[in-house]
């Protein structure tokens, strides 16, 4: 719960750094700009409101680990939703205003977790988790967009610590495997959800986990 407010507070934070040009430039998802992935950031804050309001009676059948599903195969832009965001994220024109509807809504988002009831069990998705959990499984949503805000914007201020080694745990979890300590939190987070490949030495150190990679989450 904790991590959830911390990455969530750190990327929102982030957000408040950019410049209006900086909205127009690629993210770390590809296909997207900064723009884009901004608009997504809406959406997935209004589906935190959604789940949090949203009890459920039946037994938990996921955690923060099995909420995550897990694909080989990369994005290409063509879901719908996909779409969708990039044309919502370009009828705002003015930066201003994404900003705003994303502070507005993130806000709100933060404010209901703060007050949820770790215990109490939601349904999303067709899963029925804890809250404590849900809200954990989106330290690393969270970790990971954070890393794709700042993939071209160095003078944005990175992911917490904290959040970037809870992000790399979960997915160490969802992998099966720990990554090799010599690659660092956020490049094991890049190279392991595909947002970068690895270099020749890269792919030498994490030997037989390489030719699994990437893990494509959603």
């Amino acid at each position: 719960m904790e991590l959830f407010a911390q990455s969530w507070s750190a990327l929102r934070t982030a957000v408040g750094e950019l410049s209006d040009e900086d909205f127009g430039r690629p993210s770390g998802c590809a296909g997207w700009l900064v723009r884009d992935l901004l608009c997504h950031l809406v959406i997935d804050a209004q589906d935190v409101l959604i789940t949090l309001v949203t009890p459920t009676e039946a037994e938990p059948n996921r955690d923060s680990i099995t909420y995550w599903r897990v694909s080989d195969t990369r994005p290409t832009g063509d879901d719908p939703l996909d779409a969708l965001i990039v044309r919502l994220a370009a009828a705002y024109q003015d930066p201003a205003l994404l900003t705003f509807h994303l502070d507005d809504v993130g806000a709100a988002a933060g404010r209901a977790a703060a007050l949820a009831d770790p215990a109490q069990r939601v349904a999303t998705q067709d899963y029925a988790l804890t809250t404590a959990d849900y809200l954990g499984a989106y330290v690393l949503e969270w970790t990971l967009h954070h890393l794709d805000l700042i993939a071209n914007l160095p003078h944005v201020t990175p992911p917490p610590t904290e959040t970037l080694t809870r992000a790399r745990e979960m997915l160490e979890q969802i992998a099966g495997t720990p990554f090799p300590a010599s690659i660092s939190d956020t490049e094991a987070l890049r190279i392991g959800t595909g947002r970068r490949t690895p270099t020749p030495a890269e792919s030498t150190e994490l030997a037989a986990l390489a030719a699994r990679l990437p893990f494509v989450l959603g």
